[in-house]
């Protein structure tokens, strides 16, 4: 908690904090925050397919080829905010545990005012650098304008880009699911009604200014809806100062932010890396590959949502003093991935061919390959799912190292020893191990932090209680 005083204006009435996690069934709680959550993330998807859709269909190849090129520039960049945005859910989570609404509202100004100045200093470097960094990823001199055009237009709109991925993570830490999903509808909507138009109209910057007020609706949404229903989080009067970030509310943002940013960046160069590993192996295996990787983009969403879910209410049951609730929220969230990944690991591996026959010609040899691919790696994502449910316990009390070491050390030492080493004797089946080993240590890494590593004793991110004595292990 601040040490800096109250405001002034403040009744001694807390508002509406959203849902109260720290109470009822753990198991009912957690299916129902998470069903939400995994319903953004399909949204999210659709979305994103579909402006690919308008850009390839309307505008041709090459700016198809171009719009890949400033979306993968544009996915490094959220993913390293990402990690502020997540830690915002976890510091907002501990003060409504603690049923401390002052402290919710001056979090929430501290971040929203921190993803403003982050946006428009990044906008102005990436209107900058933007051809400077399509340059160094060789970008095809035929895509260089069009690309340059796009990706300038995503950067002049990253200040409302990041609060629109800031809101939803305050409004899950006071146990708010639904809202996010309603506004990643009108997100969806309007971009879906927009982007033919303004692509007609403008070209590919059309695509980039129908994101914008995409985005911009989603702000509004998100904005009408928590003053409306006077949520923690709204801001009004002299609360607005908290806007400008104090020292004692940022440094917690960024300390816990950095590290999860950190290792969104670990993940994705490990991913470019194995990549690189792939394409060695031709033509038919890379486009199995991409085939798989698509069918596999629904087995990583389970775990998503879950992880998400427990974060929060992790965070607002630490707040609370509630750790006898966080055995069964961790446990709880676990059994809810096993059962909808698994499914869906199923379902894949029954129907893999018919179903990577919907991205590949009926003949092409890359389908066994890909399925020869899920057959042997399929099963892993319920692994990950799990390490990703217990990394997200474990960050709610603020350990955020051994998570990051866990997967520099899973994700790229072992992979790319595997992966190259094994290669000369295995073939292609080495970098499929690779994946596999990953998943194997990375899992049992996570659950052995869990129940013999100190996170419950190490004071939460804005000096939390520890566990009680002798309540340490799992439950």
């Amino acid at each position: 908690m601040s040490d800096t005083p109250p405001l002034e204006s403040e009744a001694p009435v807390h508002r509406a904090g959203g849902h109260d996690l720290t109470q009822g069934p753990v198991i009912k709680t957690l299916v129902a925050f998470a069903l939400p959550s995994l319903l953004v993330n399909v949204l999210q998807s659709v979305n994103g397919t579909i402006a690919s859709i308008f850009i390839g269909k309307m505008l041709g190849e090459a700016a198809l080829a171009a719009s890949a090129n400033a979306n993968m520039i544009m996915f490094v960049v959220f993913a390293t905010v990402f990690g502020f945005a997540m830690a915002a859910t976890i510091l907002v989570g501990h003060a409504a545990g603690r049923r401390d609404m002052d402290e919710v509202r001056r979090t929430t100004g501290a971040s929203i005012g921190l993803f403003l100045l982050t946006g428009l200093i990044m906008a102005g470097l990436g209107w900058w650098g933007t051809p400077h960094v399509l340059d160094l990823l060789a970008t095809p001199h035929a895509g260089m304008a069009p690309a340059t055009a796009h990706m300038r237009v995503n950067c002049l709109g990253l200040p409302v880009s990041l609060v629109n991925m800031l809101l939803p993570s305050l409004l899950r830490g006071i146990g708010d699911a639904v809202s996010p999903l309603k506004a990643t509808a009108v997100n969806l909507a309007v971009g879906i009604f927009s982007c033919p138009l303004l692509i007609h109209a403008m070209g590919i910057e059309g695509a980039g200014v129908a994101a914008l007020l995409a985005n911009m609706a989603s702000v509004a949404y998100q904005l009408v809806n928590v003053y409306s229903r006077d949520l923690a989080i709204a801001l009004r009067g002299p609360d607005l100062a908290l806007l400008k970030p104090d020292w004692n509310h940022a440094r917690p943002l960024i300390t816990l932010g950095f590290p999860m940013g950190v290792s969104m960046i670990v993940m994705g160069v490990s991913q470019m890396g194995m990549i690189g590993l792939i394409n060695r192996e031709g033509m038919n295996t890379v486009a199995a590959y991409g085939a798989i990787g698509q069918l596999w983009g629904f087995l990583q969403m389970p775990a998503v949502a879950v992880g998400s879910a427990v974060s929060a209410m992790a965070a607002q049951n630490i707040g609370a003093g509630r750790w006898d609730r966080i055995d069964r929220t961790a446990w709880g969230g676990m059994g809810i991935n096993l059962v909808m990944t698994g499914v869906l690991v199923l379902l894949i591996t029954l129907f893999q061919r018919p179903l990577l026959g919907l991205f590949l010609p009926a003949d092409s040899p890359a389908i066994e390959i890909g399925a020869h691919i899920n057959t042997i790696l399929g099963w892993t994502h319920v692994l990950l799912g799990i390490s990703t449910i217990v990394t997200s316990t474990v960050r709610s009390n603020g350990a955020m190292m051994w998570p990051l070491i866990n997967l520099f050390v899973s994700a790229v030492l072992l992979r790319f020893a595997i992966g190259l080493l094994g290669h000369p004797y295995w073939g292609a089946d080495a970098i499929w191990a690779s994946f596999g080993a990953h998943a194997i240590v990375s899992t049992f890494w996570s659950l052995a932090y869990y129940r013999w590593g100190r996170w419950r004793e190490a004071k939460g991110p804005m000096g939390g209680r520890s566990i009680p004595p002798g309540e340490t292990g799992l439950a």
